[in-house]
């Protein structure tokens, strides 16, 4: 199976929120992929893109995932301090987990930053991702996890460059 990666099209961005929300869903981390503050904010990927990088993954022609990428900070950033770059929001739609489109999202994220450090943070349920994380370098920085809002444990990944 081929993976292409690029940039997102501005006609693929609900596509892009859809199964983001769909993904996040379906790894524990909302409690519905259609309601609800954060359900909401995965879904606006129009307004992430003014501010990020939003990256797809497609097979055969059809989005399968996206990503959202933050060079250099700014209102997307989180957690990125000076001279780091930030992996947020990175979903594949459930019926496509498994075949490599979360790695392709994430060697490309990693190749874009270059020789910054790269960042991120994940919920604690998420443990298929943090396999993910892990196999590609990334390691834990407990000194850096952090809570969004009360009762949102988000643990923080680093990789070094």
């Amino acid at each position: 199976m081929s993976i292409e990666v690029r940039d997102a099209e501005p006609a693929e961005y609900e596509t892009v929120g859809k199964i983001v929300a769909a993904a996040f869903f379906a790894d524990g981390q909302l409690d519905a992929p259609d309601a609800g503050s954060y359900a909401d904010v995965l879904r606006d990927v129009e307004s992430r893109a003014a501010a990020a990088e939003i990256i797809v993954a497609l097979v055969g022609g059809e989005v399968v995932g996206g990503v959202t990428f933050v060079p250099r900070g700014g209102p997307m950033a989180d957690i990125a301090e000076e001279g780091e770059a930030e992996i947020r929001m990175l979903g594949v739609a459930p019926d496509a987990q498994g075949r490599g489109a979360g790695t392709a999202l994430m060697r490309e994220c990693i190749a874009r930053a270059g020789a910054r450090r790269v960042v991120l943070s994940t919920q604690t349920v998420a443990t298929g991702s943090h396999r993910l994380y892990e196999r590609l370098g990334f390691v834990r920085a407990p000194g850096r996890d952090w809570a969004p809002v009360p009762g949102v444990d988000l643990l923080c990944y680093v990789l070094e460059r």
